[in-house]
């Protein structure tokens, strides 16, 4: 998809499970169900999905979220049902003509290992490295400073070996809120899910395409109430949903999912002056 000067690619890094009740919250399970079927033990299938721009008068190539990794042991792997089958952000990158080499910035929505577990790799003799050595990975600050000060409730979605290695580098840029990063690249600033969750906006020929993260990670997800257990301010995370919906409708602009397994995004139509699904975007 060509947006301005980027031209912007989906590319699924895996296809992984996790339990349907934690996704969908407080929606009784007759409703979700018919949108997500569960497997035996109760976990709907989710993608891992990341976003490629290339500004190629600039000469950078800008890689949105990176994925799971591949540092999983076998037992965790099978927790999450990690599948790369037909998936793999180094066969996505190829399929470019690129390699982790080419990536000029990262740009990380937040720190949850389904977004950032990517960051590091191991090498030689198992050590960990930066999977992107080339690239300046940018986030925002008060998401690193929730990442190594979490809650009881939301620890487990953070691993210090996907990112603390960034912190002993000169590859971390740590911003400070709502910005333009590059340009046509706005950065959104969202606080239900996680605290200083940042969402890029890319702007080009009177549209734009929002990388939605978790604040609506599938089409399920864009009824207002559809939110998810691992939110930690819902409330906040509604009323952030209503207005990259609004936003959107306004220039028919293209909402960018990051774990629906079915569709990379979609475009809004109106039903009774409120936004709702018109259509799959395939990026």
């Amino acid at each position: 998809m060509r947006v301005g000067r980027y031209e912007i690619t989906g590319i699924v890094d895996a296809f992984f499970a996790a339990d349907g009740g934690a996704m969908f919250g407080v929606v009784p399970r007759p409703l979700w169900e018919r949108q997500a079927a569960p497997d035996a033990q109760n976990r709907v299938r989710l993608a891992a999905r990341c976003l490629v721009a290339v500004d190629g008068d600039a000469r950078r190539v800008v890689l949105v979220d990176c994925g799971l990794g591949d540092k999983w042991e076998p037992r965790q792997a099978g927790i999450y049902a990690i599948d790369r089958s037909g998936a793999g952000l180094d066969a996505g990158l190829a399929r470019l003509s690129l390699s982790r080499g080419d990536v000029t910035d990262v740009l990380l929505t937040h720190l949850h290992f389904d977004h950032a577990g990517g960051v590091t790799r191991r090498g030689a003799g198992g050590r960990l490295e930066l999977s992107f050595p080339h690239a300046t990975h940018h986030l925002q600050r008060r998401a690193w400073q929730h990442a190594h000060a979490t809650t009881e409730r939301d620890a487990r979605s953070f691993l210090a070996q996907d990112f603390e290695l960034l912190g002993h580098s000169n590859h971390l840029h740590l911003v400070e809120g709502e910005r333009q990063l590059f340009p046509d690249v706005d950065l959104i600033v969202s606080e239900g899910h996680t605290p200083g969750q940042q969402l890029p906006r890319f702007h080009g020929d009177g549209t734009h395409v929002t990388f939605c993260g978790d604040v609506i990670p599938t089409h399920a997800h864009l009824r207002p109430s559809w939110g998810m257990a691992y939110d930690l301010f819902p409330v906040t995370t509604l009323e952030e949903k209503k207005v990259l919906m609004a936003e959107a409708l306004e220039d028919g602009g293209v909402l960018a999912f990051d774990h629906d397994p079915d569709m990379a995004g979609c475009r809004l139509g109106e039903e009774d002056g409120l936004p709702v699904f018109r259509e799959a975007v395939d990026i």
